[in-house]
């Protein structure tokens, strides 16, 4: 059997793995503070790297590091093993870098990817975002994204082969996880919100557009008679 390289690549081939990364949040309970917890830190959080429904990525994973805002201590957090997750305190949203490495015999490099911690819910009515906060509800933010390796090396190729195809989110009633359709539905509300949002800058812009239009021709009306 030939001797599989780390460094020959397989030509014209792309392959693919999906995983999901991103954070949840919990309001901390006054009344029941964890010790030694930092006045202003309101909220309990974790930000991870995991495969789609818990399937082990840790064949071809080899680390991943989680780079915290710099008012953290030790704001560069490297998880060795799974769980690729990293939990502390706090009281605002900023933007963690991820980068993950490959185990080494895979000859491939590291890839990154951001998340922006989420702490708060933002999409439904003043009611709805009050009764969330009331009742602390976890505030989740995950990603699906995919792992793309153009003309991976012969070694890659054969790690991430020898486990099966490619995983995608389950989508079963009733299945628990980062992809609820509770999410989904949050999701749907964020998108919905943001395209509103879109909608009407277009048609301030056409309102200015439409004024400007008239003041020119008035303009040049009021030349024409003199």
């Amino acid at each position: 059997m030939p001797s599989i390289s780390n460094t020959k690549r397989v030509k014209g081939v792309s392959i693919y793995r999906p995983f999901v990364y991103g954070s949840i949040a919990t309001p901390v309970n006054p009344d029941r503070k964890p010790p030694n917890l930092p006045p202003d830190h309101t909220h309990q959080w974790t930000v991870s790297v995991k495969g789609v429904d818990g399937a082990d990525i840790s064949h071809f994973i080899k680390k991943v590091q989680f780079k915290l805002h710099d008012t953290y201590a030790n704001p560069l957090r490297t998880c060795e093993s799974p769980p690729f997750e990293v939990s502390e305190t706090g009281w605002g949203e900023f933007e963690i870098v991820i980068k993950i490495w490959f185990v080494p015999e895979s000859g491939e490099k590291p890839q990154s990817c951001f998340h922006f911690l989420k702490l708060h819910p933002y999409i439904g009515d003043k009611a709805e975002l009050e009764l969330a906060r009331q009742q602390r509800r976890p505030v989740l933010s995950y990603m699906y994204d995919e792992l793309v390796f153009n003309e991976p090396t012969e070694a890659m190729y054969d790690i991430l082969t020898s486990k099966g195809s490619a995983r995608l989110p389950s989508r079963a009633r009733g299945a628990r996880g980062e992809f609820t359709e509770e999410s989904e539905a949050v999701e749907l509300d964020r998108l919905n919100a943001g395209i509103q949002i879109v909608k009407e800058h277009i048609d301030k812009a056409k309102e200015t557009l439409v004024a400007k239009e008239k003041a020119v021709a008035e303009l040049k009306a009021e030349r024409e008679k003199k």
